[in-house]
């Protein structure tokens, strides 16, 4: 079947049972669009001048998709002769991509108008290419425009590129040519949303190893140990040693914070374990281009796995970056796991919020890169976001469209493995929140008690302020928590179908911008839930990030962090020791497993997953099994990484 006669299918498609994916893109045309016209916000500039050089990438199609698809799920069913037979990347080509006859076909056309091919990725996905603004103009039918938002001026293409008759089996998407930054790393501080730079007034530095801190909001990853049933896999001397985890990132940093927090914490670690692949030129290095984010995904996953080595794949945060980041770790295929912390609302794809010019081709286009991943047993973890169950409405209440529910991507496709969130006990006094909120609680004001691990979302800290301090903090955590919810791109996969509590996409969710109705979404659309697994990430029971930008002094440390992006790095340790265990195997896709294992058995006693029955994400409650709020549950590591082995 071709790839557009697959994405306009709507019949539900399986492959290799009980854990095959199902990935099927739901087709937009059920979506109603009302107007192509985005946020006023963007100023357009005009046309880009001609002679101005450019650069963009060209994903180029699997030969059959369905055989990819196909492929990855029978390396995760243990009664296939596939069952984690990952494939090298020379083995990878020569089955599912482009051969050398459409490579230099597409190659042709671009020299025809002065178009230099710079690079041909080695798994002949993605060819990348530098050209002025006019070649690439005539080239795809663009016309490229300067726009201006926020300060920022960038170019990006004023429509979807036309790609010529010749090319249409062998090109995907043309991504870019644009330097407009479009994603968000899904950390959070407290103080984003306290209106305050203030830290926990209880944070004092030891003179020597900080260790477990056993504090709420200044937890560490030895902290995160006892949180998730890690430690017996350190006294057995399990670290990650033998392995490669990567992070896929979008803002450089230092990788002296880094070593520095994991001294900090009392880990002994390689001193030139990280190692920094730049993609595209790199990303900027600052607070506000998010290396702090960098920092502690690296802090995280490095920490969580002491033993493992780490190569940092750090790209523009543009649309080009965001994918050739993929494509490159794809094509080295040096690191066992990756993680990407960074991403963007599913629904920021569709053309009603793209001033009509369509982008769900880059969702195939990640999703290309994810299935190859997987095929060459790399497991990958993105996160759920920090927006609740309202990924789009990340800027607050009704901003800046009304409150529609919406999930992030890439952690919405179905070949990688997301990250939700959770609140861990706490108990603030009314004295150290006085001082964070810069506020005066009543006398007698109760402490602030969450008493067990409960979904994240930050409606228990606002309903008691508003209870405690009054109105004025009616939707002013909203919508903080843990993402979730149902893709209305991706299809249910076949690992989650036998699955209790999975959803589907509610009814009467509208993007409505300052009155005016944009886009109807489907309901009761039967998506791709998310998460898959949640872990602590609310910043009142967060960690401790050291990043030199924040405050541009050696060494910084900061507390009350948290966000989903500390969840997918620390899954990619997890990932690392499990392999290590299991003699250094890769896991590939975790997806079909934990599913598998959920349904086997259960929660309790000797299961590797504890469910999360309370709390919520602002739409979706904690209730026993599968939600899309806290996912299957959290982790129990040990038995998790027992179960793994006994199915290698």
């Amino acid at each position: 079947m071709g790839l557009l006669t697959f994405l306009k299918s709507r019949a539900p498609r399986e492959y290799v049972k009980p854990v095959a994916l199902v990935l099927l893109p739901v087709i937009l045309a059920i979506l109603s669009p009302l107007r192509a016209q985005a946020s006023p916000s963007d100023q357009d500039l005009g046309p880009t001048n001609g002679t101005q050089i450019v650069t963009g990438s060209l994903v180029l199609n699997v030969r059959n998709l369905d055989a990819l698809e196909s492929y990855v799920a029978s390396t995760q069913d243990p009664n296939s002769r596939s069952y984690h037979q990952f494939l090298s990347v020379p083995e990878f080509v020569r089955n599912f991509a482009p051969d050398s006859v459409q490579i230099a076909a597409v190659k042709e056309y671009l020299n025809s108008f002065g178009i230099e091919t710079t690079e041909v990725y080695a798994d002949n996905l993605l060819i990348t290419a530098t050209g002025s603004v006019d070649a690439f103009n005539k080239a795809f039918a663009f016309s490229i425009h300067d726009f201006s938002k926020a300060g920022e001026r960038f170019h990006r293409p004023t429509q979807a590129a036309v790609i010529p008759a010749s090319l249409k089996d062998a090109v995907l998407e043309v991504v870019g040519p644009s330097d407009e930054a479009r994603f968000i790393p899904h950390k959070r501080n407290l103080a984003d949303f306290a209106g305050s730079q203030l830290r926990n007034p209880n944070l004092v530095l030891p003179a020597k190893s900080l260790g477990a801190t056993g504090i709420p909001g200044q937890y560490t990853v030895l902290d995160f140990a006892n949180l998730y049933d890690i430690n017996p896999l350190y006294k057995a001397g399990i670290n990650g040693t033998g392995q490669t985890v990567g992070i896929a990132t979008l803002a450089a940093f230092h990788p002296s914070d880094a070593y520095y927090y994991w001294n900090l914490v009392g880990l002994k670690v390689n001193q030139d374990r990280i190692k920094v692949m730049k993609v595209d030129g790199g990303g900027k290095l600052s607070a506000k281009a998010g290396s702090d984010e960098t920092s502690l995904d690296v802090e995280q996953s490095g920490g969580v796995a002491p033993g493992a080595n780490i190569i940092v794949y750090d790209a523009p945060n543009t649309n080009k970056g965001f994918i050739d980041l993929f494509y490159k770790a794809a094509s080295d295929n040096l690191v066992d796991s990756l993680s990407t912390s960074w991403g963007q609302a599913e629904i920021d794809y569709f053309p009603e919020l793209n001033n009509g010019v369509v982008h769900t081709g880059l969702l195939r286009a990640f999703h290309i890169a994810f299935l190859e991943l997987a095929a060459q047993g790399i497991s990958t973890f993105a996160t759920a976001g920090d927006a609740g169950a309202y990924d789009v409405n990340r800027p607050g209440y009704n901003k800046p469209f009304n409150n529609v529910l919406t999930v992030d991507s890439p952690g919405s496709d179905p070949a990688v493995t997301v990250g939700g969130g959770t609140t861990t006990p706490i108990k603030y006094t009314p004295a150290t929140l006085d001082t964070i909120f810069k506020i005066t609680l009543p006398p007698n004001t109760p402490p602030l008690v969450v008493s067990t691990q409960r979904v994240w979302g930050q409606d228990y800290l606002q309903n008691y302020l508003v209870k405690y301090i009054g109105t004025k903090y009616e939707n002013a955590f909203f919508p903080e928590g843990g993402g979730g919810g149902v893709s209305i791109f991706w299809s249910l996969p076949g690992y989650q179908q036998a699955t209790a509590g999975i959803r589907q996409s509610e009814p009467g969710q509208s993007v409505v911008f300052e009155g005016e109705l944009l886009l109807n979404l489907p309901a009761n659309f039967p998506g791709r839930n998310l998460p898959d697994i949640a872990l602590n990430a609310d910043p009142l029971s967060g960690y401790i990030v050291v990043s030199s930008v924040l405050k541009k002094t050696s060494g910084y440390v900061s507390d009350l962090f948290g966000g989903t992006s500390f969840v997918a790095p620390q899954l990619n340790g997890i990932s690392a020791l499990i392999s290590q265990q299991n003699g250094e195997k890769r896991i590939g896709l975790w997806n079909p497993m934990l599913y598998s294992l959920q349904q086997a058995h259960g929660y309790g006693n000797g299961s590797p997953f504890v469910d999360i029955t309370t709390g919520d994400n602002w739409f979706y409650y904690g209730v026993p099994g599968y939600e899309p709020g806290g996912g299957i549950g959290v982790l129990d590591v040990t038995q998790l990484a027992f179960y793994f082995g006994a199915i290698f």
